[in-house]
């Protein structure tokens, strides 16, 4: 089956820009253009966007997915190592939206507690040089 390009993103369940901004990065390859015509895509083009999409969706980077992309099923290890390395980014960010979030429960409870009129006690927290830890 050959694609257009609108095809294909329909299929795909993409943006014909997004397609074009595969192409740019190297990601997806531009068919050659026939003589009269629209270019043709492969089926395979489909399972390959949907790859990228998904892989975006469980976070990965588009640089990290043209990892992936590179490696094939006899570099499972390799692929795994990814993954892993990405649950410990994960992780780290994780652990810093938590201190994230202490820090700003802090700064609404000093808010919640001083009932001064003339200044707010979280805007001045912020406008201070001080730590900020809870």
């Amino acid at each position: 089956m050959k694609l257009t390009i609108g095809k294909l993103a329909k299929q795909a369940e993409v943006t014909v820009e997004t397609i074009r901004y595969y192409q740019r990065i190297g990601m997806l390859d531009e068919p050659g253009k026939p003589g009269s015509g629209f270019r043709h895509y492969p089926a395979h083009a489909i399972t390959r966007i949907r790859f990228i999409k998904r892989a975006q969706q469980a976070g990965f980077t588009l640089k990290e997915i043209a990892q992936l992309l590179s490696l094939d099923d006899d570099h499972c290890a390799d692929v795994r190592k990814i993954a892993e390395q990405k649950c410990q980014q994960i992780d780290a960010q994780i652990k810093d939206l938590i201190a994230l979030r202490n820090v700003l429960d802090s700064l609404i409870k000093r808010c919640q507690n001083d009932s001064s009129a003339e200044h707010c006690s979280l805007i001045d927290a912020l406008s201070n040089n001080s730590d900020l830890k809870s």
